[in-house]
């Protein structure tokens, strides 16, 4: 089978499996996508999107925003023609060495000094989260200090130490997010959130 034939005939799978699952026709490709990278449909019962998110994401992509994600990973795992096309770009700063250094001079983790770079260019574009609770959290310190105001916010990071917290703490704010309830999540689950966005996106021309 071809690529797109294997594709198909998997969304055709969990389009069966998932039976009337009450997402609307913008939340559930997103839902969709989860589903086909991970083979885990209990991000049904635990995905969450505030209001307008899905839309949100698809108006900052549209718009040639940046693309800011926690892991190399996530990065490397975007779709970056749909991005591109736009006039967006991706990036992660977790190995510039201006981030390592910040880090040793303060004492924190290289996930939170590249949040806190992050922020100086981000203005109204996208921040991704998949894999470190640490990233999340101060870049939610830093929309509650109104140091920053991402267009969108995709939370998703994996593990047992905060990673469940720091996604409860995400839905606290008033801002556009998408994230899921609990310890699962990962890099590969956050790219697929923005593929599916860029896929909307650039459906509609």
């Amino acid at each position: 089978m071809k690529p797109q034939e294997i594709e198909d005939l998997s969304f055709k799978i969990i389009e069966e499996e998932a039976g009337d699952h009450g997402f609307n026709a913008a939340e559930w490709p997103v839902v969709r996508r989860m589903i086909h990278t991970s083979a885990d449909f209990e991000y049904i019962q635990s995905i969450r999107f505030n209001a307008d998110a899905v839309n949100r994401g698809i108006q900052a992509i549209r718009s040639g925003c940046l693309i800011v994600t926690d892991t190399n990973m996530a990065r490397v795992g975007i779709r970056k023609r749909e991005i591109e096309s736009f006039g967006g770009s991706v990036d992660c700063l977790i190995g510039d060495p201006q981030v390592a250094e910040k880090a040793k001079e303060n004492g924190t983790t290289r996930a939170l000094a590249a949040v806190d770079m992050a922020c100086e260019t981000l203005g109204q574009g996208i921040y991704v989260v998949g894999n470190a609770p640490t990233a999340l959290l101060r870049l939610i310190e830093h929309i509650r200090a109104g140091k920053v105001s991402p267009a969108l916010v995709l939370g998703f990071p994996v593990g047992f130490v905060n990673a469940a917290e720091s996604k409860d703490e995400l839905m606290e704010l008033d801002i556009p997010y998408i994230t899921n309830k609990g310890r699962k999540g990962g890099s590969n689950i956050a790219a697929s959130v923005v593929n599916a966005l860029a896929i909307a996106a650039f459906a509609k021309d």
